[in-house]
């Protein structure tokens, strides 16, 4: 055999002999089963998980609660209540010293009503006279006396004002807005009676509700001072007492309508306040 045989042989054996080992580790390991990691792992030990509970065993937290904003309770409606307002107090009347000046006594009861301070009643019965002639030289018709044009003047003039004279047609209407007047502003109201022949003074009311709070309310009541007490007419009828009370009825009796031919005014027919205005 020559020398390159002999190489042949000898590097050629050590190499088919490796190629087949390799091809008999590939057949042995296809044929042997897969084995777990974990299995196979045995001093490591298994990871365990907690089985889920069974339904019914615990109620499971909802992801998320709904909230709900509760529905607004309704404010109850007011209900009228009985309310009175009198401005009234002992010594505030005065009476009228002639059969004429019932204007002039009913600017003294108004200042006397309105003024709180103690600075003294008005009833100087000179003074009266001064007032009632202050009122008829601002009246449209002195001939006829003192008007309420003049008395709402003299009262703005004197320093309780402003005052302005209105005619409503509803005697109803005109109770409330005498009523309103009053507890809007503190002050008095002027009542022209006996169809313009005569001047009282409204103090105060009762009332079904506070006007402050209802726009609409009822009169009951209605407190008045007539200067003429203790005289009354014999048409009319007798006087109230000072700081009486008025049913709406009782008033009717002596508080009428008044027509505008009757004295010198562009105002409507009507009951004629002189009212006291808000913002004074």
């Amino acid at each position: 055999m020559s020398r390159v045989a002999l190489n042949w042989i000898m590097t050629g054996a050590p190499a088919r002999l490796l190629a087949w080992l390799v091809v008999l580790v590939t057949l042995i390991t296809a044929c042997t089963p897969a084995v777990d990691l974990d299995e196979a792992a045995t001093d490591q030990p298994s990871a365990t998980s907690s089985p889920l509970p069974a339904a019914g065993d615990a109620a499971l937290a909802p992801l998320g609660t709904p909230t709900t904003t509760p529905a607004p309770v309704p404010t109850p409606a007011l209900v009228p209540q009985a309310f009175s307002l009198n401005l009234y107090q002992e010594g505030d009347f005065v009476p009228q010293y002639t059969f004429d000046w019932c204007v002039g006594a009913s600017i003294q009861i108004a200042h006397n009503l309105i003024d709180d301070t103690g600075g003294g009643s008005w009833a100087d019965p000179a003074q009266q006279g001064e007032l009632w002639e202050m009122a008829r030289a601002r009246s449209s018709n002195s001939f006829n006396g003192a008007n309420p044009l003049g008395w709402a003047q003299v009262l703005t003039e004197v320093g309780m004002g402003p005052y302005a004279v209105v005619s409503i047609a509803d005697y109803d209407d005109a109770l409330q807005t005498a009523a309103r007047a009053i507890a809007d502003t503190g002050r008095p109201v002027g009542l022209v009676m006996w169809r313009g022949r005569h001047a009282w003074v409204m103090s105060g009311f009762e009332s079904l509700g506070d006007p402050d709070q209802f726009p609409e309310f009822s009169v009951t009541g209605i407190r008045v001072q007539d200067p003429l007490h203790p005289h009354g007419s014999g048409q009319w009828g007798p006087s109230p007492a000072p700081n009486s009370l008025l049913t709406p009825e009782q008033l009717a009796t002596q508080f009428v309508i008044r027509e505008p031919r009757r004295w010198s005014s562009d105002l409507p027919t009507g009951y004629l306040l002189v009212l006291p205005l808000a913002g004074a």
